[in-house]
């Protein structure tokens, strides 16, 4: 899932710490645990854009099933947990602005 926050004068990394989100320690993204457990967690990358912020949100499910690889089981479009963190995230902005 794909959208674009029009956001220009808040640091990325601040926005999302606000959101509950923290750095991925092995990439420039950031994620989000639903639970107590590891997975399933909201990934999300992050990309200037002349609009905003642009935002590149998907859900992990599980991690990395085979060494060295990095394919994984997630969700990426249309999925309601998705949309509803969305909706969380851009009414967390609303309510900042």
């Amino acid at each position: 899932m794909k959208f674009v926050l029009p956001i220009k004068s808040q640091n990325a990394l601040t926005i999302m710490r606000r959101l509950g989100y923290h750095p991925h320690p092995k990439n420039k993204s950031f994620i989000r645990r639903i639970g107590a457990n590891l997975f399933p967690r909201f990934h999300v990358y992050i990309n200037d854009n002349p609009a905003g912020l642009e935002i590149k949100m998907h859900l992990d499910q599980k991690g990395v099933c085979y060494t060295g690889q990095t394919a994984h089981s997630g969700d990426y479009e249309d999925n309601q947990a998705l949309d509803q963190e969305k909706e969380r995230i851009i009414n967390f902005l609303n309510k900042q602005s």
